[in-house]
């Protein structure tokens, strides 16, 4: 295994294996978005969900964090399931993860489906961190490759 690989094996064990499942327990549970400095570094940049801005301050993600995860409360949000994923791992210490999230009600209604790009970086003392998030609403395809404009 390369190097990139297992780099691309450590960012997706990080972001599947512990992000996902504490953003979406915080979701549920209501706890609010305290968890989120474990993930997201400050500045972060968001294009998503119409914000289009740096933020930064902590007081700006936690405004973020608190309108995504109340929207999502206020439809009784459940859990997510991921119909595509991919990781990119540029070298040791950066890559990035590309997602669909279909957002989903106990029933499995859909609350909101979207693909989203998260840049990832590991910075010294804290390791990895999510330091970019842009999205769109996906139109409900589940292909990434259906989704993202790509020229090679």
């Amino acid at each position: 295994m390369s190097n990139l690989d297992a780099t691309a094996k450590e960012i997706e064990a990080w972001f599947f294996k512990d992000y996902v499942p504490t953003w979406v327990k915080a979701a549920v549970r209501k706890e609010g978005e305290s968890f989120i400095f474990q993930y997201y570094s400050v500045p972060i940049y968001w294009n998503a969900l119409g914000v289009n801005d740096w933020l930064t301050t902590e007081a700006a993600v936690r405004r973020v964090i608190d309108l995504q995860q109340g929207q999502l409360q206020d439809q009784h949000y459940d859990h997510t399931n991921v119909p595509d994923r991919r990781i990119v791992a540029y070298n040791e210490n950066g890559g990035a993860v590309d997602v669909i999230w279909s957002r989903v009600r106990a029933d499995e209604s859909e609350v909101m489906h979207l693909v989203v790009h998260f840049e990832i970086a590991r910075l010294k003392g804290k390791g990895w961190r999510v330091i970019a998030v842009q999205s769109t609403d996906n139109s409900k395809k589940n292909a990434l490759n259906q989704v993202f404009a790509q020229l090679y």
